[in-house]
């Protein structure tokens, strides 16, 4: 059997070799804090000094690297974007004035045409019977006021029966020129310059007033046309300038003139119509094609500017971190037109601060910064 002490005794010996291992390592760090306090460990304060070389805080930590950009002056264009369509200055699809079997067609699809050019023909043998026989009535009417008026001159007719006979001679010229206005329309002309579209009628077709012919447009200069929102009323001025860009012509951006502006808004979509003229030499622009507009209302010189990858949008405001001898200051700022990578600040920052646009999400009121400048955006 053994014995009840020496089972106890064995079960103390862990304990008592660890206590003088716990005591050894409060004697240490109590010998170390002596040592701090008497000056003679350094290491901490070797540290302190040279993060304070380096322009770092107390406490052994670098300034920390962020981008920054300087904020500049440049002239802003305050710009409402809208969409819209290309839409001919002209465009027309001609219809006959007189009925009859088409018996010409004098154009081709897409060919170029001056005003007043011959494009279509319709029979016109009735109207120019009809007018030969008006023509022989004209003419008879006319021998009967000659002779009546020398009958008159000698007095042996009335004066009535010279008044009839000027009315008949009046009435056959007016037959006449009616007939020969009608066999005159029986040739459809192009009423503009133009390029001719689809053709909806050919050779033998018979045709009256309601039936589609042809279609004609212009192609230079054409127009711009976009709805804007009505908030913007009062900003709109006849010859601002547009900007657009339509999918057919990737990369390439189209100019006009505004030069009509709808008095009335449109109640459906509560915009008004602005239609503007485009140049278009290459005839590129063809009429209905879909653009997406930059309309400029207005221009400021000397504006601060800044990249836009400065700001910190909150719920209610907006942030930027401007660099201020070294520190991070926070600054509040109000936000004007953006384009092109950069933004308006209409104040909260000056001309030639920097502005912190990498690292935002870790900056602090009065932190050290080391800025790295960006390229400055274009």
């Amino acid at each position: 059997m053994t014995d009840r002490n020496e089972i106890f005794d064995t079960a103390r010996s862990p304990r008592r070799r660890i206590i003088p291992v716990v005591a050894g390592i409060v004697i240490l760090v109590i010998g170390v804090l002596i040592a701090r306090q008497l000056g003679l460990y350094s290491e901490g304060a070797d540290a302190q000094q040279a993060a304070a070389a380096a322009g770092g805080p107390p406490g052994g930590m670098p300034p920390m690297p962020v981008d920054v950009d300087t904020a500049r002056r440049r002239t802003v264009t305050s710009e409402v974007r809208a969409t819209g369509r290309v839409e001919a200055l002209n465009a027309v699809e001609l219809k006959p004035d007189e009925s009859g079997r088409v018996v010409e067609l004098l154009f081709r699809e897409g060919q170029q045409v001056d005003s007043g050019t011959p494009l279509l023909r319709i029979d016109a043998g009735l109207l120019r019977a009809q007018a030969e026989r008006a023509a022989a009535d004209r003419d008879l009417a006319r021998q009967q006021l000659e002779r009546v008026r020398r009958l008159r001159a000698n007095n042996a007719a009335a004066p009535a029966d010279m008044e009839r006979a000027e009315a008949a001679a009046r009435a056959a010229e007016a037959a006449l020129a009616v007939l020969q206005l009608q066999v005159d329309r029986t040739t459809v002309r192009a009423p503009f310059a133009g390029t001719v579209g689809q053709r909806f009628v050919s050779v033998g077709d018979y045709v009256t007033s309601s039936n589609r012919l042809l279609a004609l447009h212009t192609m230079d200069p054409q127009r711009a046309v976009i709805e804007v929102p009505e908030r913007y009323a009062s900003e709109l001025h006849i010859g601002q300038a547009i900007a657009f860009k339509v999918a057919a012509h990737e990369g390439r951006t189209f100019h006009a003139k505004v030069e009509f502006i709808d008095p009335v808004v449109q109640p459906e979509s509560r915009t008004i119509v602005v239609k503007a003229r485009a140049p278009n030499p290459g005839h590129l622009l063809r009429a209905g094609m879909f653009i997406e507009a930059q309309l400029a209302t207005a221009s400021r010189t000397g504006a601060v500017v800044v990249s836009e990858d400065a700001v910190q949008p909150l719920r209610t405001t907006n942030i930027m971190w401007a660099v201020v001898n070294g520190k991070a200051s926070r600054r509040q700022v109000q936000l004007g037109v953006r384009a092109a990578g950069t933004v308006e600040v209409l104040s909260g920052v000056t001309a030639g601060e920097l502005v912190v646009v990498g690292g935002l999400e870790r900056m602090n009121e009065g932190m050290a910064v080391a800025p790295r400048p960006r390229a400055v955006a274009q």
